[in-house]
Order: structure tokens, then sequence, then C-alpha cells
């Protein structure tokens, strides 16, 4: 276990370092901005359309796979709006942003990194399937839910307008579709281009995760603990289950599917969940703790997953 502990760690200590940093002051807001929008504007989505650009579809296409783990997904999500409103008494526009917190797994910034970490970047092919569908699932549902929820604010095609060009416009979410697309229809891709591609995806990983350490460090534990406790649990331990009881006792799958959705499922919610709460100014504080909690919460049960899954293959 503490071998496992120690391939997880590393990734933990990257966003700790950030953390750090931001919190002492060496780098100020402004850079860790610059360091995230570099990040997730050039340097990750030429990962993910490297990366799904070479998948081999006819080997990783796999609907079970999917199916495990969107399933969780979508049951997590659900258990976080009732659990908001049941249980904590929320309205319903922040229990639809509570859920969407146990919905929208870390699954790249984390999910890749540890998923690497562990078994080496020829297991990452399954991860990329996932990624591609990840940020349009999500907020078609998380969006779809909050519309259905709230009485206020603008109208609802106005709304709808707005989420269809926030999605489309995304650069993760274009870089996974042209990805896709290049991939279907063999269109060549320029050595150069590849080269340079490949150049700007070397730095995505640390950098991101460094500056998300950077985010977190200007929020607060706030007075929402318990919302924050129950979504962490959602999301790093009922939603792996799921995936993995899906993943090994329904579909079958073979080990590198099981591990790479189990550990996709156990992710820490992302700073998504945050754009989302503010989005729509629902349960913010909450949902901004909930980030803080499960990335700390993180370390213990991916090492969990990890023991669970057979541990490392390196």
């Amino acid at each position: 276990m503490l071998t496992i502990f120690n391939i997880v760690l590393p990734v933990f200590l990257v966003v700790g370092a950030g953390y750090a940093a931001a919190k002492a002051g060496i780098i100020a807001d402004v850079t860790v901005d610059a360091l995230m929008k570099f990040a997730q504007t050039y340097a990750i989505p030429c990962l993910l359309f490297l990366s799904i650009y070479q998948l081999d579809l006819g080997v990783v296409f796999d609907a079970e796979l999917i199916a495990s783990f969107y399933i969780g997904a979508g049951v997590c999500f659900f258990l976080g709006v009732i659990g908001a409103r049941k249980i904590f008494g929320r309205r319903p526009g922040e229990s639809v942003s509570i859920g969407f917190a146990a919905l929208f797994s870390n699954s790249v910034l984390l999910g890749l990194a540890v998923t690497e970490s562990a078994y080496g970047l020829d297991a990452l092919a399954p991860n990329y399937l996932l990624i591609a569908l990840h940020a349009p699932f999500c907020f078609f549902l998380g969006i779809t839910a909050m519309e259905f929820s709230r009485a206020d604010g603008r109208s609802r095609a106005d709304t709808f307008r707005i989420a269809l060009v926030a999605m489309f416009k995304n650069p993760i979410t274009m870089a996974c579709g042209l990805g896709f697309a290049f991939n279907l229809i063999g269109a060549p891709v320029p050595s150069a281009v590849s080269e340079a591609g490949d150049l700007l995806a070397r730095s995505g990983l640390p950098l991101a995760l460094f500056g998300l350490g950077g985010v977190i460090s200007r929020y607060k534990i706030s007075a929402a603990l318990g919302e924050a406790g129950f979504v962490t649990a959602v999301s790093t331990m009922i939603h792996p289950t799921i995936t993995y009881v899906l993943a090994v006792h329904v579909f079958a799958m073979s080990d590198e599917f099981t591990r790479s959705a189990v550990i996709m499922s156990a992710m820490a919610p992302g700073v998504n969940a945050y754009v989302f709460a503010s989005m729509y100014d629902r349960a913010v504080g909450a949902v901004a703790t909930t980030v803080i909690l499960s990335t700390l919460v993180c370390l213990a049960t991916a090492s969990f997953w990890l023991w669970m899954l057979g541990g490392s293959s390196l």
C-alpha cells in the first residue's frame, strides 16, 4: 500500500507546490491564471487532439467502458442533488450545483496524471475516450437540470444557446472533437505540426497541476463542510464503486479498461464544478469547499483504488 501511495503522491505534491507558492505570494494570482489559461487553452488541447487522433478506435472504442463510467457519473449526480435537497435543505438550483460537483470528476488534470504515474503512457488510451465525452455529457446534464430547477434569470432559450456556445467553443471540447474527426476521416497531420503540438502537450499536465494548486489556494474551507464531505464521499468512493462493479461483475471488462474507468471515476471534482456553480451563482461556497476538501482526500482514496485494482504495472 505504501508503494501505491508513493505512486500517487508526486501528482499531489505538484498540486501542493502550486498551492504553497500561491499562498506564500511567490506567484501572483495573475500568474496562476496565465498558467492555467496556457495549459487549458493550448497545452492540454494539443495533448488531447494528438492522443485522440492517434487512437485505434477499433480497439479502444467500447460501449461498456463508456457505460461503466457514465452510469456511475449519472447516479452520483442524482445522489448529490437529492442529498443536497433532502439532507442539507438546499434550494433546487443550489442542489443542482452540488450535484454537478458530484458528477464532474477531474478527469484531465488528475485522472491522466494518476493513470500515467501508475501504469505508464501506454495505458492512457481508454482515458482519452472517456475524456472526449466528459464535458459535453456533464454540462448537458447539469445545464438541463438547472434550467428545470430555476425560475429566475435569463430565458431557457438564451441559456441553452449560451451553453451550446460555451460547450463547443471550449478548447478542450473542440480539441477532442477535432481529434475524433481527423481520426475518422484519416486526415494527415504534417509532421512539423505534430511535433510542435507534442512539445506543447508535454508541458500541459505539470503546469495544469501546479496551476490547480494556485487556484485552490484562493478559497477557504467554509461552513459547508457537511455538504463538502458528502460530495467528496460520493465522487471519490461511490462513483468508482459503481464503475468497478459494472466493469468487473457486469461487463467483465479487460484489466486495462477497468483500471482507466475506475481511476477516472475516483478523481476529485474539478475546478469546472466551481465554474458551473459561479455561472449560476448557486452554492458557490459549498462547491469551492468541496473542490479543496476532495482534492486533499483524493490522495488517500486514489491510493485505495489503485490497491483495489492491483497496484501498478510499472
